[in-house]
């Protein structure tokens, strides 16, 4: 009777989706495609930076459900197709009041000195600029347009940049749990939250130094765009906090007024009939910059943490990201199979994740260039530890100033919680069959000295196999390698100096570099491919239930009985996959087709 009840409630579950999310679904997007923007002669496109940005726009045809934001890439390509439409006049930024993340405020930059380049007028407005995360990065995003603004009762209080850690050392000593880690070496610190309650020397150390060069670059590329010598900008920002008429004083803005002052005047020197067309509406209707021409370059995308599988049960409706090793793996070897595809862009933003993950990409990263397709990495806000696995033996490599890269090392571990939960009359008993090792990671007692020196052997030889890579792809000794890994994080301008990347800059210099090592002449267009493809609402909705989620099973059914041949070809996977956890087998599913 279960059963037939989940049956019916997926059926029915089904059907609503079927009859009514997909239609809407698809209606928008045939609507996307269909008619280009509604454009009027005279346009301000304004470019709203409150809601933060991720990297890379989702792949899911539903994330627009989600309440997802704009990404990096998209700023950019939409900035970039708006720099030639004539009926774009001026664009208008609204600031955060707080800190961007520092990779993407170099690259939004950019993207904007570029369209100024173009001719065509830039005003950004702040309603304050707040002393919380990477504000100077925000600062440094306003400083680079025609005219930056200021509400009049705004305060500018950008005068540094700050980060706090919460340690539970302390706290976990005294309910009694006991971290048991191992890291390589002292400058990984993501454990020291659990096991430390202030700073260590090298903790201190790193993110003094990473935290410094994202400053000094801030600065610099604010003086650099505001025309003032960064030692003086310097000494006005460390000065204050100042009011907004303050700030026009010193000369870190140049008008204090209310936004829709700041709009009447995009719309005055936008022209007569002048309209304000929102940044997503404009983006969305005209849709990636794909480029023209005979030449082509894959661009392969991956943003969060890197992770084993296909990501089948990923929500669609969600903002969260990652990379799932054999989705970018597979994208490679696509792009490797592709006979038009030349040259290769990955774009990683990434912090790590699992070493085996990461290795099987870097794998398939090695496989194009054996292909004799050239690789090129563009790193966004990170490529740190596992993003720099799968980076370090690309052909080039490409960093933002601000990008946190490196951490060349590894750590793990478990939580020993016996004594805490005793404490509340709970009680953790274990058993296992098997060797020594089968319960190391048992959360009711400590590594026994064996299990001990055999994770500690787990992660030298994971270490090991990392400076091997790295000194590999990097044209490195293992020796020097040795001496700036460690585990420690550096940003693109240190990794630069330390020869862990070849160039900074962003998405622009990644395909020019592209073009360069795949022979295609510097002001040839190329045409560009992107994998993986955006998935069907098909393929997000499986995967929004799981592969043997009773409502997805049913609306393939209902997909199967239309004849539509992406749904049925859906039905048979999720159909093997359902066998092989009841127990039965199957050679080989079949392709998707």
């Amino acid at each position: 009777m279960k059963q037939f009840f989940l049956t019916v409630l997926g059926v029915f579950t089904g059907l609503v989706l079927f009859v009514v999310v997909v239609p809407i679904v698809l209606i928008t997007m045939a609507a996307a495609s269909s008619s280009g923007p509604d454009v009027p002669r005279n346009a301000v496109l304004e470019l709203d930076l409150r809601a933060g940005l991720s990297d890379q726009p989702p792949a899911s045809p539903f994330a627009l459900f989600g309440g997802g934001g704009l990404s990096v890439m998209q700023v950019v390509d939409t900035l970039s197709q708006a720099e030639d439409d004539a009926n774009v006049k001026v664009l208008l930024i609204r600031l955060p009041e707080t800190g961007m993340t520092p990779a993407a405020a170099d690259e939004v930059r950019q993207a904007i000195r570029r369209f100024r380049a173009s001719g065509k007028p830039v005003i950004a407005h702040s309603q304050g600029f707040l002393p919380a995360g990477a504000v100077m990065s925000s600062y440094m995003v306003g400083a680079s347009a025609s005219e930056l603004w200021m509400q009049n009762t705004a305060s500018f209080q950008a005068t540094g940049f700050s980060a706090e850690e919460i340690f539970l050392g302390r706290a976990f000593e005294k309910y009694g749990v006991e971290p048991e880690f191992e890291q390589r070496y002292e400058y990984k610190n993501a454990v020291n939250i659990y096991t430390q309650n202030d700073f260590t020397g090298p903790h201190r150390e790193a993110m003094l130094a990473w935290m410094g060069s994202i400053y000094d670059t801030s600065v610099a590329q604010a003086a650099q765009d505001r025309k003032i010598a960064p030692a003086a900008l310097k000494a006005s920002i460390e000065a204050g906090p100042w009011t907004a008429e303050e700030a026009l004083e010193r000369n870190l803005i140049d008008k204090v007024g209310h936004v829709e002052e700041a709009e009447d005047e995009a719309l005055r020197r936008a022209g007569r009939g002048s309209r304000i067309i929102p940044f997503d509406e404009y983006s969305s209707a005209m849709g990636p910059d794909n480029g023209s021409g005979r030449d082509v370059i894959a661009v392969i995308g991956g943003e969060g943490a890197i992770i084993t599988g296909s990501g089948g049960n990923a929500d669609p409706f969600g903002g969260g990201s990652s990379i799932h090793s054999d989705v970018m793996a597979e994208a490679i070897y696509d792009a490797i199979k592709d006979k038009d595809v030349q040259a290769i862009v990955l774009r990683v933003s990434s912090p790590g994740g699992s070493p085996e993950a990461s290795e099987q990409i870097a794998a398939a990263v090695r496989a194009a260039k054996a292909a004799g397709k050239p690789v090129v990495v563009s790193m966004g806000t990170y490529a740190a530890s596992g993003g720099y696995w799968i980076s370090a033996e690309a052909d080039h490599i490409v960093a933002q100033p601000s990008t946190l890269t490196g951490s060349i090392g590894v750590f793990g571990g478990k939580m020993v919680l016996r004594d805490a939960l005793a404490r509340f009359g709970v009680d953790v008993r274990g058993l296992s069959v098997g060797g020594d090792y089968a319960d190391a990671y048992a959360i009711s007692d400590e590594f026994t000295p064996s299990q001990r020196e055999a994770f500690a052997g787990s992660m030298d030889r994971i270490y090991g196999d990392f400076i091997t890579l790295v000194a590999r792809g990097r044209d490195l000794t293992p020796a020097r390698v040795g001496e700036i890994a460690k585990g420690r994080v550096w940003t693109g301008a240190q990794a630069l100096e330390l020869g862990l990347v070849d160039e900074l800059g962003g998405m622009n210099e990644a395909i020019a570099k592209a073009k360069e090592l795949a022979g295609i002449d510097a002001d040839a267009s190329v045409r560009i491919k992107r994998f993986p493809e955006q998935q069907s609402p098909f393929e997000a909705l499986a995967n929004a239930f799981g592969v043997s989620g009773e409502a997805a099973r049913a609306l393939i059914l209902i997909g199967g009985a239309v004849e539509d041949p992406q749904a049925q070809a859906v039905m048979r996977r999720i159909e093997a996959d359902r066998m092989r956890r009841e127990g039965a087998v199957v050679l080989a599913d079949r392709p998707l087709g």
